[in-house]
């Protein structure tokens, strides 16, 4: 049966219900305080290229779907690459930032209206491959000019409450790359999209004694000029 934000499936909402219970108490068996679990400190990385395409396109408003807590956009005087700015936003250069996780009280309700820039970043990993058809469309149609998306394609470092690992649909870009596509079309939004699936690749070091992974991504987009250079 197909579902939806009005109807999810039974996996969908036992896992939002132990969200919102980490978001309130934590994983005290990983060392992990309430006000620290999901935050959003991962969007770090994807601000340069976010920007990127927040200039190619010309937006104004963005919803960052699946926020956390959205603590990134509480940060004064950031810095991105010795670039010095007051906040993300001014950053980016918009003039909104709407923050959306149904996982996150303060930030639960659903959004009305439309955004220019809808960017979602290590996500849709934490989510059931059931609802993943609905939330992609969800997306598109909340965007005019486009959908960002980062993509973890491996476990995650972290557990749930119930002992499970936090990241619940681990596939490869070829899978992701054909249901964003159908989600796209199903959508009927004229938006652009950008999305990176994130493998590790181990390197070793000093003549093999150690051994480190370094993040890997393959891109998929609607557009052949982007990622923007």
């Amino acid at each position: 049966m197909p579902y939806s934000r009005e109807a999810p499936s039974a996996r969908y909402t036992e896992l939002l219900n132990m969200y919102n219970q980490v978001h309130t108490e934590g994983l005290a068996d990983q060392d992990i305080a309430a006000e620290d679990a999901f935050a959003g400190t991962s969007l770090t990385a994807h601000l340069p290229l976010i920007r990127s395409l927040i200039r190619s396109t010309g937006a104004k408003t963005l919803l960052d779907y699946g926020s956390g807590k959205g603590v990134k956009y509480q940060a004064t005087d950031i810095v991105v690459k010795g670039e010095r700015a007051k906040t993300v936003q001014a950053y980016w250069g918009l003039d909104s930032i709407t923050c959306f996780d149904p996982g996150y009280p303060p930030f639960a309700a659903v959004p009305s209206g439309t955004f220019d820039a809808v960017i979602c970043t290590d996500v849709l990993e934490h989510i059931p491959d059931l609802d993943l058809p609905w939330m992609l469309e969800e997306q598109f149609r909340f965007a005019r000019k486009f959908v960002f998306g980062n993509i973890a394609a491996y476990p995650a470092e972290k557990t749930l409450p119930n002992g499970e690992n936090a990241h619940c649909t681990i596939e490869q870009a070829p899978w992701w790359h054909d249901l964003i596509k159908r989600a796209h079309a199903a959508s009927g939004s004229k938006a652009d999209y950008l999305f990176m699936v994130e493998t590790k690749v181990k390197v070793s070091k000093w003549f093999g004694l150690k051994t480190k992974f370094k993040p890997r991504y393959e891109y998929l987009s609607n557009r052949a000029d982007w990622p923007p250079a």
